[in-house]
C-alpha cells in the first residue's frame, strides 16, 4: 500500500474534493512554487484556465471561489468557511489577489478565471493550467495541474504514472486485493492489523490512533452540525434540508417504526452531506460527493452493534482506507473519470467492508463485502442537476450507507467464499468508466441533469 489511511481520509471542505478541494489545492501549490523560487515579487498578472469537468461544473461545485482563495495561499483542511467567504468578497470587490497571502496583485475574474467548456487537456477529464507573468507580460511559469479525485492531484508528469509505484516503500505494501489477502495470510494478520502496521511505518501508535480518532470526530461534527442547520442549501435549485426534521422525529419519545435503524443511516447521511453541499467542513471518504456513506454506517455500528466500541471504529477506518487505495490504484475515485460509481460505489464498497472490520469478521468476509458493496453500483452514473452537489447526490449517500449495511450482513453470514473478487469487480468498474459516455461523468450533460427543470 502507498497510499496512507490520511491520503483516502482528508479532512476539508464542500461541496467537492475534485472541483474544490483539488483546485484549491493546485493554485496553492502553484504561487508556492513561485514563493521557492524566488519569483513570487516578479508576478503582476496570473491566469488560472479550467478545462473539462471541471469548467461544465465549476461553478456549481465552487471551483471559481477554491482557485481564488488557492492562489492566496489557502488549502482546504485549514480554511474556516466563514473566514473564506470574507476572503472571496474582498477578493471581488477589490479586483484584486494577495499571492500566498503576500503579494498584492491586480485581478480581473472575468478575464484571468477561464471556464473552457469545449476543451479538454488529453490526460485527465479534471485538468487545469496556471501561468503566471511579470510586468512586461513575459511568461514567468505555467505549470498544468489535474484533480483525480478525493483531494488528490498531480503534476502533467504524474497523472498517468501508476499510482502504486509511487510514495513511500510500506512493509506490507500491496496492489490488489488478493496480494492484501495474501499478505495478511503470510504473516496473520487481519486487514486491519496489515494496514495498521503500514501507518506504524510513517508514525507512531499513539499518533495514528489520534488522527484516525480526529478524523471520526470530523465526522461526528458534520453531522451535528447538518442536524442543527435548516432552510435551504446555496444555488439556483433551493433544495431544502431534511436532516433536521429527520433527526426531530427520531428522537421524539413517541417515535416508533419498523425501519429504525434505516430511518437513523438516512438521517446520518442527509444530514453530513447536506452541510457538504453548504460547503461545510468534511471528510473525503473517500470523496466529498460520498462523504456521508461512512459516517453513517459508523454511526449505525455504535448505536445498533452490540459490544460496539473505540476500537472497532478504529478497525473499520483503517480497513476502509486500505479498500479505498485499491479503487485508487487500480482504477479511480473521481467521478468525472468513473462516473458516481467511483464515488458512491467506492464508498459503499469501502463502508462494507470497514464494518465487517469493525464487526471482527474474517479477511475474506470483509473481501467478499467489499465486492458486494461495488457489485450493485456499477454502471452510476454521475449527472448532477445544474452542476451542485446536491441532485442526486444526498440522497445517493442514504441509499448506499444502507446498501453497504446490507452488504456486510450477506458477507457475514456466509464463509468469506465467493464468486467474484474484489480485485475482478475493481477492473470491471475500471472498464464500465471508461465505456461510459462522458455525458454520464459530472458534465451535467446527460441524465438528470438534462431532464429535470433546474429551477
Amino acid at each position: 500500500m502507498s497510499i496512507s489511511a490520511f491520503d483516502i481520509f482528508k479532512i476539508g471542505v464542500g461541496p467537492s474534493s475534485s472541483h474544490t478541494m483539488g483546485p484549491m489545492n493546485a493554485a496553492a501549490l502553484f504561487v508556492n512554487v513561485l514563493r521557492e523560487s524566488g519569483e513570487l515579487g516578479d508576478v503582476v498578472h496570473v491566469t488560472a484556465e479550467l478545462f473539462g469537468s471541471l469548467a461544465l461544473t465549476g461553478i456549481g461545485h465552487c471551483t471559481d471561489t477554491a482557485v481564488l482563495l488557492g492562489l492566496e495561499g489557502v488549502v482546504p483542511e485549514t480554511l474556516d468557511p466563514d473566514e473564506g467567504q470574507r476572503q472571496i468578497e474582498h477578493i471581488r470587490s477589490s479586483r484584486s489577489l494577495k499571492l500566498c497571502g503576500q503579494h498584492c496583485i491586480a485581478f480581473d475574474e472575468q478575464l484571468d478565471l477561464l471556464f473552457l467548456t469545449e476543451q479538454y487537456l488529453p490526460e485527465h477529464a479534471n485538468g487545469m493550467r496556471f501561468t503566471a507573468f511579470d510586468v512586461h507580460e513575459k511568461e514567468i511559469l505555467q505549470r498544468e495541474y489535474f484533480s483525480t479525485g478525493g483531494g488528490f492531484i498531480s503534476t502533467k508528469e504524474e497523472v498517468n504514472q501508476p499510482l502504486g509505484d509511487q510514495g513511500v516503500e510500506l512493509p506490507f505494501a500491496f496492489k490488489s486485493a488478493n496480494h492484501l489477502i495474501e499478505l495478511c495470510n503470510e504473516q496473520s494478520m487481519s486487514v486491519a492489523e496489515l494496514a495498521l502496521a503500514n501507518e506504524l511505518h510513517l508514525d507512531d501508535e499513539p499518533t495514528v490512533r489520534k488522527k484516525l480518532l480526529t478524523l471520526w470526530s470530523v465526522m461526528q461534527g458534520c453531522v451535528k452540525r447538518g442536524f442543527a442547520q435548516s432552510g435551504k442549501l446555496p444555488g439556483v435549485l433551493g433544495v431544502s434540508r431534511r436532516a433536521p426534521r429527520s433527526y426531530e422525529l427520531l428522537v421524539a419519545p413517541d417515535y416508533k417504526s419498523p425501519t429504525l435503524f434505516m430511518d437513523w443511516v438516512t438521517a446520518w447521511a442527509l444530514s453530513v452531506n447536506e452541510e457538504n453541499a453548504a460547503g461545510g467542513k468534511v471528510v473525503t471518504a473517500p470523496t466529498n460527493g460520498a462523504a456521508g456513506i461512512i459516517p453513517a454506517v459508523i454511526n449505525y455500528y455504535l448505536k445498533f452493534e452490540d459490544d460496539a466500541d473505540e476500537e472497532g471504529v478504529i478497525r473499520f477506518l483503517l480497513v476502509a482506507a486500505a479498500i479505498g487505495s485499491l479503487y485508487k490504484m487500480n482504477a479511480s475515485i473521481s467521478g468525472a473519470e468513473m462516473g458516481c460509481q467511483g464515488e458512491v460505489g467506492v464508498a459503499c464498497s469501502m463502508a462494507a467492508g470497514g464494518l465487517v472490520a469493525a464487526l471482527n469478521g474474517s479477511n475474506g468476509m470483509i473481501e467478499n463485502a467489499a465486492e458486494i458493496g461495488m457489485e450493485h453500483n456499477l454502471g452510476l452514473t454521475c449527472d448532477p442537476i445544474a452542476g451542485l452537489v446536491q441532485i442526486p447526490c444526498i440522497e445517493r449517500n442514504a441509499m448506499g450507507a444502507v446498501k453497504a449495511i446490507n452488504a456486510s450482513r450477506l458477507a457475514l453470514r456466509g464463509d468469506g467464499t465467493h464468486k467474484v473478487t474484489l480485485d475482478q469487480v475493481i477492473e470491471t468498474m475500471r472498464q464500465t468508466g471508461r465505456d461510459m459516455n462522458s455525458v454520464y461523468k459530472e458534465t451535467s450533460r446527460g441524465g438528470l441533469a438534462v431532464n429535470v427543470v433546474e429551477c
